[in-house]
Order: structure tokens, then C-alpha cells, then sequence
């Protein structure tokens, strides 16, 4: 008796030891010893007591199995998928192993909870005593001590739960013909694409069943039919799987291909393993549903159904994704799959990035190749970067193209252009720079330090690192590039001198090649010598201060005779062109050039006009004619001469007024502001692409200010005609002074002769007394001035007639220029039309 007395006391003792422990366990280092009559340690006794001296009898079948399944379904709902699996393994060796202990069952169904129990007390106050789940216990009114609880217990005397369960088993094997176990077995090899005893893939439907000739509840019908949907997706993806590698690499599956059924392959992996061990469980027989049966670890097809929940969604998914790639690749197929990860279900978002990032890897390298050594190797056309073979001048706009549909939709499009450009940048100075100094401005890339520290996560979902990595890249390279187009290339000069020559800027050597091929230029077309012309364009250079320029400017300087018809004179034909060479010719195209001769051609007939009135003003000096001469005319020629003369002149300073604004307003309004503005362009460029724009810019402000847009074309066809009626002047002018010239010589000369027919013939005037005196001189006058008389007039109905169609074109000229849609030509209006001289005159302007 003694003995069982110190058992007795040895056992609280005991109890209270192990609490003590366990509370220390947990108290920080540097606090103070427990407290053994701290509330704290009390509470934590009394309710360690509470648990060893109570007596539980669940309200669940004695089956161990079924609450560990339950534990792990709590520890997977709860986002701790890894933990179900530690408990599965954990319980697997603790059911083989311990087999000591006889109640399995109610030592995991203690534990559960105790668990449930702990985590209500966070809940509780603290001054509360936690009860557990099914445990009432009264205490005394004399309130001795609370070990003296009862515990309420609930009994079947008569046994009926048990004897339900037998008649439920019966009813089960009544209406089954195949045994539950076998169904769980034959639905896991259709989970592997297998067909088993009982369970068949129709190819029909394309779905496992169990056949309408075996007895089978329909509910069991229903959840077999809903498990094997697993089999149907596991047979497409491993399908697409072994298609893929069948294909690879004689057909074009590509390296994201190869990847993406790499990783769906790992994800079957790790599906096999979960089979694997389902398939273990499936060896253990079901036991019936009894308070006195006992089973190991089983399987039941609900149990699957709960196996299999998330292995389904994931499968699901994986087929989906099969089923859009299967005719995409390369980005295509990483965009379609980029479009599934936005989803809310974390499980899901976890597995497409872990994939995304496994199929995305060689696009991401490709990316690094690209913007730091500029080589695009993309055998299977998988890359979003397509080049092609073109020749040098056409490298940076032709040779490397965006695939739009090759961009994956996590790359953004202006990420996309940044990165095409980079890549273009290096491989431009490669071949047509011949420079290597890219290398070095790629180098310090790489040794960057924010770059260096982020470099590990150069992947998916690292969106500001792809980035990150191309900005440092593009601005070094896209300097050095700038670099070496302005300095060692001087593109800023071959600009000024287009302008200066092309744009006939350098105004005395513009002056004097007009005035030493003006002669050959009126000559046909098809009769002037181009290495005559080359030969002016030379002596005019040694002649002008061009005679300073850089040689290898002057040397890129030539004459060019366009294609001419018949009828053509030279002044039509004759041009100057520049010869741009690599890598310039990548801004001054082909297509650039041809416009640049387009505005050659209308600044040189706007100079030929210009240069023909200044010849015209020439001849018309007042010291050319003097009023001397025409002494002896009538009176009516007289004034007639000096009307036909007035009209020529006004008529000249109204067409020079027009000629001097319109000249002023293109070469200072139109040429000089756009070199400015281009100037200032070309100062903030960044790269490459913005000097083309810049450049491009600067020559649609000359061609649309200058009348040669496509809405001016009817104004610029006006201006031509214009032109020409100044050239019909030009001529009619000399024509009027040549012959007043002529009439002033022979006026000379008739008064030459007239004194000497007086002096023969006073000496006669004895000897012929009956001749008609100075019969012949007046006849000779009369002639002269009927003469003069029809040349002054005819002339003067030619000016009158150049006058009236010039105000007639004129007036419809300046009529269009208020409805032009850009400004500067409004501004033209305004200089031609400064004192409203012309809005009076024609009231519809």
C-alpha cells in the first residue's frame, strides 16, 4: 500500500516537473527563474491535469487513419501544404513502427486536440481556465479542489450504432459489384493514362468510365467519372510532351519549347511521387465504418478525391496551357503563358511563375546578348528581334525589325524598342563604323555596380532589372555611338555643307556658277557636256570662298544632269549632288537626297529668275539711253519711246517687289530658321533614332514651308507659271533695248549722212537747180520713224499684254496663300502684301 501511495504522489510530481520544464523552455535568456506559484505555471498545471485525468469517447469511428487525413486536410486549408507532408510521412512510420501502442487512434485524436484547444486559448483570456472540446466538468459547491471533476459520458447500451453500421455494410455490398478497393486502384492507374481492370478510356467521349455492364452505384459512377478527368488531362499533357521531343530537332520546336515541356515534365515528376505514395495507401484494405474496427493508413475513393484536389487544378492548367501552345513559340508561346500567371489563387500565381521563369530563361538570355555584344542567334526564330541581309546604308532602318507577334506581353512595347535599338546600335557600329569601342562602353555595363547587384534576378517577374540593364546599356552605347557620327565623321559639317551648296547658301559661289553656265545652259539639253559643267563647278569653287572648304567636302560636291526630253535646255536638267557616303548615307538616303534635289531645283529657278532680272536691270541703266538721239523723231514716236520705256520699268519693280520677298522669305524665314531649329535638335539627341527624326524634321520643315508639300502643289505649280512669264519679260526687255540701241545707231548714222549729202551738195547746187532738194533724206527719216514707230508699239502691246497676264497670276497667287494650312505661308502673304496694296486691288485676296 505504501508503494501504490508514493506512485500515487510520484505522478503529480512529475506532472508538475515536466510543466515547470516546458514553460522555461520557452522564457528569453536574460529573464529571471519560473515562478512555481506565478498564475501563469498554476494555470498551465491545473489544465496538464485536466487533460491526463479526463475520459474522452469521441463521437467519431475509432479510425486513425481518418483523423490523421483530417489533420493534414486542416494543415493544407491552411496554407501549409509542406507541414501535411511532414504529418503524412511522420504518421506513416509512427502507425509501422510503434507497436506497442494498442490505441493509435486515440493518442493522434488527443493530440488533434490539444492542438484545436491551444490555439482557442490565444483567444481566451488569460484569467480563464481553456476547457477542452467534449469535456464538461462540474466541481463541488463545498469547492475542495478541482481534481474531483466528473466527467459526462454518453452510452449506447443497446448497441444500435453498431448494429446500422453492420446493415449498412451489407446495403454497400449488395449494390456494388466491384470492390471499393479495386476502383481506387484502377482510378489511379487512369490518373497515369493507363487503363485498369474496371476502368476504360473511351476514345469517343475521351474520358475514362466504368463500363454500363458493371453494377456500380451512380454516385461511385459520378466521383470516378470526376477523378479520372485527372487521366484525361495527364494523357494530353504527356502527349504534347512526347510529341515535342519526338519533333525537336529536326522540326521547329524551339528552345522556350524545349524548355516548357522541360518543366512540365519536372511537375509530372513530382506527380508521379504523389501517385506513388496513393498508390501505397491503396494496398491497405478499407476497413468498414465501425467503432470497433481498426485499420492502418487506406484509401478511399473520398480520400482521393481529397489527394487529388489540388493535382487537378495544377493538371488542368498545365493542359490549358498545352492546349494554347501547342501552334506557338518562342515569345508567342511565353506571352500565352504569361496571360494564365494573372490569377488570385497564390497556389496557382507560385506554379506559372516557377514555370514562366524555367521557359523564359532563353529569351532572357537572348535579351543579354542582344543589347550588350549585339548577336542575334535565334536558329527557330523564337526572339522578338528579327534581322535580315541588307546592304550597309540600310542597316539601322531595315536590317533589324520588331516580330509583334513574338513579343511577350510582359515585356512592355516601348522596353521592346529600347532593346531593338540598343542591339541595332552595336551591330551599326560594327559594320558600318568598323569601331570596336562599343565593347568597351558594354563592358562598364557589366561592371556596373547596380546592375552587378542585381543580376541575380535577370529573370521573370524581374521586370525593373530587365530594364535596369538595358537603360545603362543604351545610354553608353547610343553615346559612343553619337560620338563617333559627330567627331570622326563630322556630320554637323556634311549638314552645312548640303546647305551650303545644295541649298546654294554660300551665296557668292552660288553668284558666280550662275554666271559662267548661264551661257551653256540655254543651249539644249541634249547638246551641254557634263565634264564641261564639271569643269565650271571647279573654276567657280576656286573662284568663291568655297575655294577654303575642307577638301573632302569638295570632293563630294559633283554635277548631276537629271533625265531630259527633247525641247529641254540645260537651265531644266542641271543639278547638284552630294555624295554621302557610310555610314552618313544612313541619314542622307537615297529618298532624303532625291528630296534635297527637289528643293535644289526650286531654289535654282528661283535664282535663275532672280539672276534674270538683275541682267535686265542692267541694260536698263538711264545712261544707256540718251534723249539726244531721238532729237529728230517725231514728236508722237518720242513720246511713245519714253511711255513704252516707263512701262518696262514699272513692270520690272513690281516683279522684282514679288521675286526680292519670296526669295527673302526661303532663305532666311524658311531656310535659316529649320537649320536653326535642327541645330538645336541635333544638341539634345540621344541616339540615333532621334537624329534621324531630327533630320527628318528639318527637311519636311524646308519642303513644306517652301511650296513643295503635297496641300501646295496647285501654289507651287502657280509659281512655276509665274516663273516663267519673269523669263518671257527677261527677254522682251532685252528685246526692246536692243532695238532701241539699233534705233539709236542708225539714227547716228542718218544724221552722219545727212551732213555730207549738204556738203556735195552745195557744191552741186549750181549745176542742178531743178533737183528735189533732200528728197531722199526725207524719205530715208520717214522710214526710220515709221520704223520706230511700229517696233515702240508692238513692244508696248507685248508688255501690256505680260503686265495683265502677271497681275492675273499674280492675284491668284496670293489669292491661295490666306487659305494655306501652315502658318509661314500666311506669314508670306503678309510680307508680299505688307501695305494691303494687293487687297485693295483684288478684293476677293
Amino acid at each position: 500500500m505504501m508503494e501504490e501511495e508514493e506512485d500515487q504522489q510520484k505522478l503529480p510530481d512529475l506532472v508538475k516537473e515536466l510543466v515547470h520544464r516546458l514553460l522555461s523552455q520557452n522564457l528569453p535568456s536574460n529573464s529571471p527563474p519560473l515562478n512555481p506559484n506565478s498564475s501563469e505555471f498554476r494555470n498551465s498545471l491545473r489544465y496538464a491535469l485536466r487533460i491526463l485525468s479526463s475520459r474522452l469517447t469521441p463521437s467519431v469511428a475509432p479510425d486513425a487513419a481518418a483523423i490523421a487525413d483530417s489533420i493534414k486536410r486542416r494543415l493544407a486549408t491552411h496554407a501549409r501544404s509542406a507541414d501535411a507532408l511532414s504529418f503524412a510521412d511522420l504518421f506513416s512510420k509512427f502507425a509501422s513502427k510503434a507497436q506497442s501502442v494498442n490505441n493509435k487512434w486515440a493518442v493522434i485524436y488527443l493530440l488533434k486536440i490539444i492542438s484545436e484547444d491551444r490555439h482557442k486559448t490565444a483567444a481566451i483570456p488569460a484569467t480563464t481556465t481553456p476547457l477542452l472540446p467534449n469535456l464538461a466538468i462540474s466541481e463541488p459547491a463545498s469547492n475542495k479542489g478541482w481534481s474531483n471533476g466528473v466527467l459526462l459520458v454518453s452510452k449506447d447500451p443497446e448497441n444500435r450504432r453498431e448494429v446500422a453500421f453492420r446493415e449498412f455494410v451489407n446495403l454497400v455490398k449488395e449494390e456494388n459489384e466491384v470492390l471499393e478497393e479495386v476502383i481506387v486502384k484502377d482510378v489511379l492507374y487512369a490518373c497515369q493514362g493507363v487503363d485498369g481492370r474496371f476502368v476504360k478510356f473511351e476514345s469517343d467521349s475521351k474520358r475514362y468510365v466504368i463500363p454500363d455492364s458493371f453494377r456500380v452505384p451512380r454516385a461511385t459512377r459520378s466521383m470516378v467519372h470526376n477523378l479520372c478527368e485527372l487521366g484525361g488531362l495527364f494523357r494530353k499533357v504527356s502527349g504534347y510532351i512526347s510529341q515535342s521531343m519526338d519533333r525537336f530537332p529536326n522540326e521547329d520546336v524551339g528552345t522556350v519549347g524545349q524548355a516548357f515541356c522541360s518543366a512540365l515534365q519536372d511537375e509530372l515528376s513530382e506527380y508521379y511521387k504523389l501517385l506513388a505514395v496513393l498508390e501505397a495507401q491503396a494496398s491497405n484494405p478499407i476497413p468498414l465504418v465501425s467503432e470497433s474496427a481498426s485499420s492502418g493508413n487506406y484509401l478511399s475513393l473520398r480520400r482521393l478525391a481529397v489527394w487529388l484536389a489540388e493535382p487537378m487544378v495544377k493538371m488542368r492548367l498545365m493542359a490549358d496551357l498545352v492546349e494554347k501552345c501547342r501552334v506557338l513559340r518562342g515569345g508567342a508561346m511565353a506571352g500565352a503563358i504569361h496571360l494564365h500567371a494573372q490569377h488570385g489563387d497564390p497556389m496557382v500565381h507560385e506554379f506559372m511563375r516557377r514555370l514562366l521563369q524555367r521557359v523564359c530563361s532563353s529569351l532572357f538570355e537572348m535579351v543579354r546578348r542582344w543589347v550588350l555584344e549585339g548577336e542575334l542567334e535565334d536558329i527557330f526564330s523564337e526572339f522578338f528581334i528579327v534581322g535580315q541581309p541588307v546592304k550597309a546604308e540600310s542597316l539601322w532602318r531595315e536590317g533589324y525589325r520588331l516580330h509583334h507577334a513574338m513579343l511577350p506581353s510582359f515585356i512592355p512595347p516601348s522596353l521592346a524598342q529600347r532593346i531593338l535599338r540598343t542591339g541595332k546600335s552595336i551591330n551599326f557600329l560594327r559594320v558600318c563604323c568598323e569601331d570596336r569601342g562599343w565593347a568597351d562602353a558594354a563592358t562598364e555595363v557589366i561592371t556596373d555596380n547596380e546592375v552587378t547587384a542585381r543580376r541575380g534576378g535577370f529573370g521573370y517577374g524581374e521586370t525593373d532589372t530587365l530594364e535596369l540593364l538595358v537603360d545603362k546599356a543604351a545610354k553608353r552605347i547610343d553615346k559612343h555611338l553619337l560620338d563617333v557620327i559627330f567627331k570622326r565623321y563630322k556630320f554637323k559639317e556634311h549638314c552645312l555643307a548640303i546647305k551650303q551648296y545644295l541649298l546654294l547658301g554660300q551665296g557668292d559661289f552660288v553668284q558666280y556658277l550662275m554666271d559662267i553656265v548661264g551661257p551653256d545652259l540655254s543651249e539644249p539639253a541634249n547638246t551641254i557636256s557634263s565634264f564641261k559643267l564639271s569643269g565650271l563647278l571647279e573654276t567657280a569653287i576656286r573662284a568663291s570662298n568655297a575655294q577654303y572648304e575642307d577638301p573632302d567636302i569638295l570632293d563630294r560636291l559633283r554635277v548631276k544632269m537629271m533625265p531630259h526630253e527633247s525641247g529641254d535646255r540645260g537651265w531644266d536638267v542641271f543639278s547638284l549632288e552630294y555624295d554621302a557616303r557610310v555610314p552618313l548615307d544612313t541619314v542622307f538616303t537615297e529618298s532624303v537626297m532625291a528630296r534635297y534635289l527637289r528643293i535644289f531645283n526650286f531654289l535654282w529657278k528661283l535664282k535663275r529668275v532672280e539672276h534674270a532680272l538683275t541682267g535686265a536691270w542692267k541694260t536698263m541703266k538711264p545712261n544707256c539711253i540718251t534723249s539726244n538721239s531721238f532729237t529728230r523723231l517725231q514728236h508722237a514716236v518720242k513720246m511713245q519711246l519714253v511711255s513704252t520705256l516707263r512701262r518696262c520699268q514699272v513692270l520690272w519693280v513690281e516683279i522684282n517687289h514679288f521675286i526680292s520677298n519670296l526669295q527673302y522669305y526661303i532663305m532666311f524665314e524658311v531656310l535659316e530658321i529649320s537649320w536653326s531649329n535642327f541645330l538645336a535638335e541635333i544638341e539634345v539627341a540621344k541616339d540615333l533614332d532621334d537624329l534621324l527624326a531630327a533630320h527628318e524634321k528639318y527637311l519636311h520643315s524646308i519642303v513644306e514651308k517652301s511650296l513643295l508639300g503635297d496641300l501646295s502643289q496647285s501654289l507651287y505649280k502657280s509659281l512655276l507659271v509665274i516663273f516663267d512669264l519673269i523669263l518671257r519679260f527677261r527677254s522682251r526687255a532685252d528685246r526692246l533695248y536692243e532695238g532701241i540701241h539699233e534705233l539709236q545707231a542708225r539714227i547716228t548714222e542718218s544724221s552722219q549722212s545727212s551732213r555730207d549729202q549738204n556738203k556735195t551738195r552745195s557744191r552741186k547746187q549750181l549745176n542742178d537747180k531743178n533737183a528735189d532738194t533732200g528728197s531722199w533724206i526725207v524719205d530715208g527719216r520717214k522710214a526710220l520713224t515709221q520704223r520706230a514707230g511700229e517696233f515702240l508699239r508692238n513692244m508696248g502691246q507685248d508688255l501690256d499684254a505680260i503686265a495683265k497676264e502677271y497681275s492675273s497670276l499674280q492675284e491668284e497667287f496670293i489669292s491661295q496663300l490666306p487659305v494655306q494650312q501652315h502658318v509661314d505661308l500666311k506669314f508670306l502673304f503678309f510680307r508680299l502684301d505688307f501695305n494691303e496694296f494687293y487687297r485693295r486691288l483684288c478684293p476677293s485676296v
